[in-house]
């Protein structure tokens, strides 16, 4: 996925046991690697950029994910696009949608506690090693030694997409584009999968993302924005820590 992963447990079991979870976790996601590389010349994106495989012929994590894409294009009114920049990838839904199913299989396997983060998208469960909640520093989009935000969760997700590490590399689909107003978005909620796409969608919208992004609140998304001139923006039950 072109970035690194770390994995924090918290429960109280034997280490083997949360070797074995870690193991797990890092199988998953080197496998969804491999299905949804744009860069790996066998990956299945890659196959079906090429024409070689259908919706039909593909596997069913895959054939999921194109799903989500098509609701999230419709749900954002185009701004999510896995199509924008011309072949399919649907890297900016996949990374989250995979961390989520890690989450998902660390609390089928009893850990009540973890914390996954994959490049500044997290999942979060349960409680950190020394009690209460966990918590997440939004980095600063001009200063990386400082922070915008500090957020502090038990349960949820918080995903960020920004310019200031990678450049203007979000495309606005209708203009084609680099997106330009936004520099820094970050979406806080229930589903690591819909709050990363959700970043990416605002983050594309530019600046009318912020009505945007506030509408999403009364779905339990919320969110914290810093525009390229500088100004912030939060709605009103970002879970900022005290």
């Amino acid at each position: 996925m072109g970035t690194a992963v770390s994995i924090e447990l918290a429960d109280d079991r034997p280490d083997p046991e949360l070797r074995a979870l870690i193991d797990d976790v890092c199988g998953w996601l080197h496998e969804v690697d491999a299905r949804f590389s744009t860069y790996k010349d066998d990956s299945e994106v890659s196959r079906m950029r090429r024409g070689e495989l259908t919706a039909a012929s593909c596997s069913d994590d895959l054939r999921q994910v194109l799903a989500a894409c098509a609701d999230l294009w419709r749900d954002t009114d185009g701004y999510f696009d896995a199509y924008a920049a011309g072949p399919l990838d649907p890297s900016g839904y996949v990374k989250g949608w995979s961390v989520e199913v890690a989450s998902d299989r660390l609390l089928a396997a009893g850990s009540a506690n973890h914390y996954i983060n994959a490049g500044g998208d997290i999942r979060m469960r349960g409680l950190h090693p020394e009690g209460g909640p966990w918590r997440v520093g939004i980095r600063h989009p001009w200063e990386a030694d400082k922070l915008s935000w500090v957020l502090a969760l038990t349960d949820g997700a918080v995903a960020t997409s920004g310019t200031y590490e990678r450049g203007n590399h979000v495309l606005n689909p209708r203009t084609g584009t680099p997106a330009r107003g936004l520099r820094s978005v970050t979406v806080v909620g229930p589903s690591l999968a819909l709050a990363d796409a959700y970043a990416t969608a605002a983050l594309a919208m530019g600046e009318p993302g912020l009505t945007w992004l506030a509408k999403l609140a009364t779905d339990g998304y919320d969110s914290a924005v810093v525009t390229d001139d500088g100004r912030a923006f939060s709605s009103a039950n970002l879970p900022a820590a005290v």
